[in-house]
């Protein structure tokens, strides 16, 4: 990590979307995408007796090599490496099925750029039945590896325009977004070097699939106006079992790390996320009669600037909603600047009134959760409270450990509020207590 413990604030000059916040000179690390890229810069794997496959290039942002893509990947299957060159653009503009992969490499140091085709892609997608999920294609197979200095661009303004208003989990929104990178069925699946930008939705979505890296990957989806990018999880997963990000920079108006349902045997380590939802396990829940899960996780090393949340757990409440567990979560070396909640266990999700959830109360448990080595400033945004813990009357709420927790709110000294839950290692203010000291906004 790039700061002196313990740290009290930091630069908030990250691009259009950041503010000007509290400078802290003992922060070494990184506060641009450029200045993180000359900390944590990517090289190239050296060479290697591979097929190399080239395709050619497109003219315009309407000249399209989908067919030619598609080909190319088939060409390099079993073995070798589709090369996409820096300084060429490939355009995709119908979706692809690439399910059918095996021991082969993707290059990019170019530029893979969707069409922002709207009509078209609204009725030409792969669907997944998680919060009404579609992509514009679909990866799978086997010992995949996508690797290099180039970009993949979903060209998502024209997306960005056309929610504006809406809500994603609206149950009736037909405005469906595709997501940028989604691969189902995949099994050692490698993503190294490379950025993504400009995602419609969720910018990576992974389903059922086993073994999957990304490391030394930026990620940034950055409106023009004030139509803001909604929705845009830096990565989001369902049925995975080993889903692993390193050394990464983040940049969305979303969660930053975000594994969905029945994902285990995850870490995540030095990853920087900024203006984010912060990084959570969840949510789950959702469905009625559905079991969900996520265990075994492991969260090291983070800068949380400008964010909503930063550690969190969100589970759903209510009439229709599901049950399940989370299990085995350690967070640890977090570092937050600007940041409204720094830690949050929500077992009231999503925007569920107080009175539902006393009657329609979460039935997700959650067990052996870690909050440790947590320093930085809040937003002061809820106050004093720097920690929000929301257990459920109708679950298991046990071993939940927060220690050396030295967070600060520029409202006051800092407070932290329990709900339902009580022995986490550190004072906490019962809720009702608080609301009569006048702690809760």
């Amino acid at each position: 990590m790039f700061f002196k413990l313990p740290a009290l604030g930091l630069v908030a000059s990250l691009l259009a979307i950041t503010e000007a916040a509290h400078m802290d000179a003992s922060y070494l690390g990184p506060r641009t995408v450029d200045e993180y890229r000359r900390f944590y810069p990517y090289t190239h794997p050296g060479p290697d007796k591979r097929k190399k496959v080239y395709i050619p290039e497109s003219h315009s942002d309407t000249d399209d090599r989908s067919c030619e893509f598609l080909q190319g990947l088939k060409e390099a299957n079993h073995g070798g490496t589709l090369v996409l060159p820096a300084g060429k653009k490939f355009v995709i503009g119908r979706k692809l099925d690439l399910t059918f992969l095996d021991d082969v490499q993707v290059q990019l140091d170019g530029e893979i750029k969707f069409t922002d085709d709207i009509e078209y892609w609204q009725n030409n997608y792969f669907a997944h039945p998680f919060q009404k999920s579609i992509s514009f294609w679909q990866w799978g197979g086997k010992d995949i590896r996508i690797f290099g200095t180039g970009t993949l661009n979903g060209n998502g303004q024209k997306w960005y325009d056309g929610f504006a208003g809406l809500e994603v989990l609206d149950p009736d929104n037909t405005y469906l977004r595709p997501i940028l990178f989604y691969a189902q069925n995949a099994t050692n699946l490698f993503i190294e070097g490379i950025k993504f930008t400009g995602s419609p939705i969720w910018t990576n979505f992974v389903v059922t699939s086993k073994n999957v890296v990304y490391d030394n990957v930026i990620i940034e989806n950055l409106s023009t106006n004030e139509n803001l990018p909604k929705n845009t999880d830096g990565w989001d997963s369902y049925n995975v079992d080993g889903l692993t990000v390193r050394n990464a920079w983040v940049n969305i108006g979303d969660d930053c790390f975000s594994p969905k349902p029945n994902t285990s045997n995850i870490f995540v380590s030095n990853i920087y996320c900024n203006g984010t939802h912060g990084i959570s396990m969840g949510s789950i829940g959702q469905y009625e009669g559905v079991k969900d899960y996520i265990e075994n996780a492991y969260i090291e090393n983070v800068i949380m600037l400008n964010a909503e949340n930063g550690a969190r757990l969100k589970a759903w409440a209510g009439p229709t909603a599901g049950y399940g567990y989370i299990k085995n979560v350690t967070f640890k070396n977090f570092y937050v600047d600007n940041t409204d909640w720094p830690i949050v266990l929500d077992a009231c999700y999503f925007n569920v009134k107080p009175e539902i959830c006393s009657q329609y109360p979460s039935r997700v448990d959650i067990h052996d959760i870690v909050f440790k080595n947590f320093t930085g400033m809040s937003s002061g945004k809820n106050g004093r409270q720097v920690a929000k813990l929301t257990c459920s009357p109708n679950a298991v709420c046990d071993n939940i450990n927060l220690s050396e927790i030295d967070l600060h709110s520029p409202k006051g000294e800092a407070e932290i509020i329990c709900d339902g839950i009580s022995d986490v290692g550190v004072p906490c203010v019962p809720l009702t207590e608080a609301r009569k000291r006048g702690l809760v906004l």
